[in-house]
């Protein structure tokens, strides 16, 4: 497709970017109304956390099988019908009258945020000049860093305020926005996209380094979620904060998200594995100062604060990376191997918040950071490990030139 005049251009934009705020809001929504889910539910404080470790689960296998199955459709059908399955999983989780129907709900919304995260992109690169696409793609992604920032402090307070049942109706809202938004100004005529075939799975799994990545990516990012996924009962229960001063907590915390991630990227610009050590270190010792100071007012929320900030620091490197490899090693599975990354990610959220659980039910919600630590330093030890052989094989194939 030809690209769109900078007008139409930037009214697209702002459709998807829309839609990835209701789908970043929607991601770590429970994070926040945890507590409430499970006074009202009379669950565990480990079982109510099944609504962001089934949702992780929903993005994992979503992600790359969606991807396949919709691959062959036109873009803009397929992102108006990811937008209508996102409204009906959230619509079902508003309405839930059991827990069940809520995990069903999280499910549905996730298989749409796969398919979102893959298809959103390509559009916002396909409608500006190609000199542009990777601002495009900046401006598309300003929706989820926004979600992180307000999106999930503002569906917590309405939480708190009304019902939590009435954050998951605010999210249908955004939805519904954005579902209309994309109908008006998301161009008919994108470019068609190369089929993908469930083969490509087997490319990617196939190769030792992939795996490798796909592995670190898992574990480093999952780490946080060890914790992250606890932090309002922490913050609540340890650090003595009220429920509304956590939402005030929870916005610092997202400014703090959309700072490392934009650090992140400028340090994985020229060497990405060197870059996702480092945010390892930094993370992991956050993780280690929760663990110190978890009882501590003012030095455990500081400690929190920079879980956030190195929260996503690794995940422009760790996508990068992934990319870097599959094109130099797999090169016609590059959209796939993108997509598993995406899966893997997600896989890292639901082992974190289920090892989270595991230890909030059988050992003491006030031990989850020094698991997350253990996770994340572990994934700091094979990425060095990795990036010493690749710093010998780069020296080798100097000397024999």
């Amino acid at each position: 497709m030809k690209s769109a005049s900078p007008s139409k251009a930037n009214l697209t934009l702002l459709a998807l970017a829309i839609s990835a705020f209701g789908i970043g809001s929607t991601e770590f929504i429970s994070v926040g109304l945890l507590p409430l889910i499970t006074n009202d539910f009379g669950t565990t404080l480990s079982t109510a956390s099944l609504t962001v470790s089934i949702y992780a689960l929903g993005v994992t296998i979503g992600a790359p099988l969606l991807t396949v199955l919709t691959s062959k459709i036109e873009r803009k059908k397929v992102l108006l019908l990811v937008m209508l399955l996102f409204i009906l999983g959230n619509l079902c989780a508003a309405i839930a009258p059991t827990f069940s129907v809520l995990l069903i709900g999280r499910i549905i919304s996730a298989l749409a945020h796969g398919v979102f995260m893959s298809i959103a992109a390509v559009i916002a690169a396909d409608v500006v000049a190609p000199n542009k696409r990777a601002s495009a793609i900046a401006i598309m992604f300003t929706g989820l860093t926004l979600a992180t920032v307000t999106g999930v402090p503002l569906g917590t307070f309405i939480g708190q305020v009304l019902h939590w049942r009435m954050s998951f109706v605010f999210i249908v809202l955004v939805g519904l926005i954005g579902l209309i938004c994309n109908a008006i100004l998301v161009p008919s005529h994108l470019s068609k996209s190369n089929p993908i075939a469930i083969r490509d799975i087997g490319k990617v799994l196939g190769n030792m380094r992939m795996l490798f990545i796909l592995f670190i990516t898992a574990i480093g990012y999952g780490g946080t979620f060890v914790v992250y996924t606890y932090v309002s009962p922490i913050l609540e229960k340890y650090m003595s904060y009220s429920t509304h001063a956590i939402v005030v907590i929870l916005i610092l915390y997202g400014i703090c998200v959309a700072i490392g991630n934009t650090v992140g990227g400028r340090l994985a610009n020229n060497n990405p594995l060197r870059a996702i050590f480092i945010c390892f270190i930094g993370l992991s010792l956050a993780l280690l100062g929760i663990q110190f100071f978890i009882h501590s007012h003012i030095t455990g929320l500081i400690m929190v604060f920079m879980m956030g900030l190195f929260m996503f620091m690794n995940v422009p490197g760790l996508q990068l990376y992934a990319v870097q490899l599959s094109e130099k090693y797999i090169p016609s599975a590059t959209a796939m191997a993108s997509a598993l990354n995406i899966s893997a990610f997600n896989v890292g959220i639901f082992l974190g918040s289920y090892v989270g659980g595991l230890i909030v039910q059988y050992q003491s919600l006030e031990h989850t950071p020094i698991y997350g630590f253990l996770m994340v330093m572990g994934a700091a030890i094979f990425t060095f490990a990795w990036l010493m052989f690749e710093n010998k094989q780069k020296k080798r194939s100097h000397e024999k030139v």
